[in-house]
């Protein structure tokens, strides 16, 4: 049970994980009736400029809502609190039923610490932990723009192609290193569903997203598909999230009591 349990707050942690409001904020399709602005399909600069406006800037997220877990042989679903200093610190909460906090986790550009409240265990590890389970081209940055929404920097390489179905969509693909990926983009110029594959290690990332809704001027993903495929290990998440907050004082608190047994 510990490996099982560690596997999904790993990966909870990775794809994990954005505005404080009164009532439910709207919840905006993906496909509105409206079509997508015409953009200039031959210059591949401004169309990379136009699509990279749309990504979500800020300086903190909160996150709140559900998240289903499946691993080979076990499913739960549990409630979720992702916070984010950007470019700096995600940091999970995972509580079960009754309200019992069940786990909890953080992850920086150096390191990845989860705490199993069941077993009164916990794990330290650098950040190359995480190959475990992704490829190596994966960075901080990369898992931060999946669970935000945002198109992955480094995807718009010189190399990569960028083109416009009939439809008035957008594809992005092409190689960063070994990672190959092919990016789907929606009506609204937002990610739609995306794909990382690592051949050579055998390693692959689908991502879909659901229902977007807005934060403060932005688009964010309220509904996040992950799968995540590594030699013969599997693991599938789902994330829908209720409240979304942008800019707001978020707090990290991480604490391993005295009483925990390392289990590196």
């Amino acid at each position: 049970m510990k490996g099982t349990f560690v596997k999904a707050m790993v990966m909870l942690s990775l794809v994990s994980v954005a505005m404080a409001c009164k009532s439910k904020k709207a919840v905006v399709a993906t496909t509105p009736v409206v079509k997508a602005a015409p953009i200039v399909s031959d210059k591949k600069e401004a169309n990379v400029k136009l699509l990279r406006s749309k990504n979500i800037n800020f300086n903190t997220l909160s996150m709140k809502g559900k998240a289903n877990l499946r691993l080979p042989g076990n499913e739960n679903t549990v409630t979720v609190n992702v916070r984010m200093q950007r470019d700096q610190k995600i940091w999970m909460s995972i509580t079960a039923l009754l309200g019992i906090e069940v786990a909890r986790a953080v992850i920086t550009p150096d390191s990845i610490m989860v705490l199993n409240k069941l077993q009164n265990t916990y794990v330290r590890q650098p950040f190359s932990y995480i190959y475990r389970y992704t490829s190596r081209q994966v960075t901080f940055k990369m898992l931060q723009d999946v669970l935000t929404g945002n198109t992955i920097n480094t995807l718009f390489n010189p190399t990569s192609i960028l083109e416009q179905n009939e439809q008035g969509l957008w594809n992005l693909k092409g190689n960063e290193g070994t990672l190959g990926f092919n990016l789907n983009f929606n009506a609204l110029q937002k990610p739609g569903q995306l794909n990382l594959n690592d051949s050579k290690a055998a390693q692959a990332l689908k991502v879909n997203y659901g229902h977007y809704q807005k934060v403060n001027e932005f688009m964010m993903p309220a509904q996040i598909a992950i799968n995540s495929m590594s030699g013969n290990k599997r693991v599938d998440i789902d994330f829908d999230f209720s409240k979304i907050e942008s800019n707001v004082q978020v707090d990290f608190p991480f604490k391993v009591p005295k009483s925990y047994e390392l289990i590196n």
